[in-house]
């Protein structure tokens, strides 16, 4: 479903303005989320609200708009994640998450939290005229069993398909080792009827399906390609 204007979802969304009014987050919404929000409910006005106020309500309390480059510094510096400078072939903004370098425990779980929102937040800010949505690379070579974290991993659900409904339109799972798959198959039931956005692709795959050979991301570059590694923070 896309917003077109017609005259039920300009109804709809007068009703959802009208209701949003009367909660604490009345002069925080902005205009884009309530159209976002009313699609996600598929236009039901009342389910539309309640979400927007649980959204509204989490960003208050993580601190979701004041998360800042030295926030997250520490995190980013493990190289575990970052937003690739280009787009794919579809023009969306990227983000590349690479597993292996994710260990449990080895850093407070708010910190990898705000790494993920921050830099969730920096893809959002770069969607090109046109485009709503954003691709997740989960790089899983060198995958073992320190990096798995289904705590992190809850969040993360809660993440893209809570507090930011359908702005992850592809998951691609990088050339996931075997013992990734018990995690996988504790994953499905949280994911639900999202887990149809999941793709398991070799690198051989990311580089012809989803790049051209001057966006592709230096983690999938075949030696000798020239590399420009990716800033972790823009």
């Amino acid at each position: 479903m896309q917003w077109t204007g017609d005259e039920e979802q300009v109804e709809a969304l007068n009703r959802l303005r009208d209701a949003m009014a009367s909660t604490e987050f009345g002069d925080e919404v902005t205009e884009e989320q309530l159209r976002w929000f009313l699609l996600d409910r598929k236009m039901q006005v009342d389910a539309a609200a309640e979400k927007l106020v649980k959204m509204l309500a989490w960003r208050k309390e993580f601190g979701a708009d004041s998360i800042t480059t030295t926030d997250v510094a520490q995190e980013a510096a493990t190289g575990k994640a970052y937003l690739h400078t280009h787009y794919d072939v579809q023009s969306r903004p990227v983000i590349v998450v690479r597993a292996a370098k994710h260990v449990k425990d080895a850093a407070p779980l708010l910190h990898s939290q705000q790494l993920c929102v921050y830099t969730l937040e920096r893809a959002l800010e770069k969607l090109p005229e046109g485009q709503d949505t954003v691709l997740g690379i989960f790089d899983l070579r060198g995958f073992q069993s320190r990096n798995a974290d289904m705590g992190f991993v809850k969040f993360m659900v809660d993440i893209f398909f809570t507090y930011y409904p359908k702005r992850l339109s592809q998951v691609l799972f990088v050339d996931a080792p075997w013992i990734f798959k018990p995690g996988w198959e504790m994953m499905k039931p949280w994911l639900k009827k999202y887990a149809a956005l999941v793709r398991f692709v070799s690198a051989d795959e990311v580089r012809r399906d989803y790049f051209t050979p001057e966006t592709l991301p230096d983690d999938f570059k075949p030696p000798g390609f020239p590399r420009t590694r990716p800033s972790s923070s823009k």
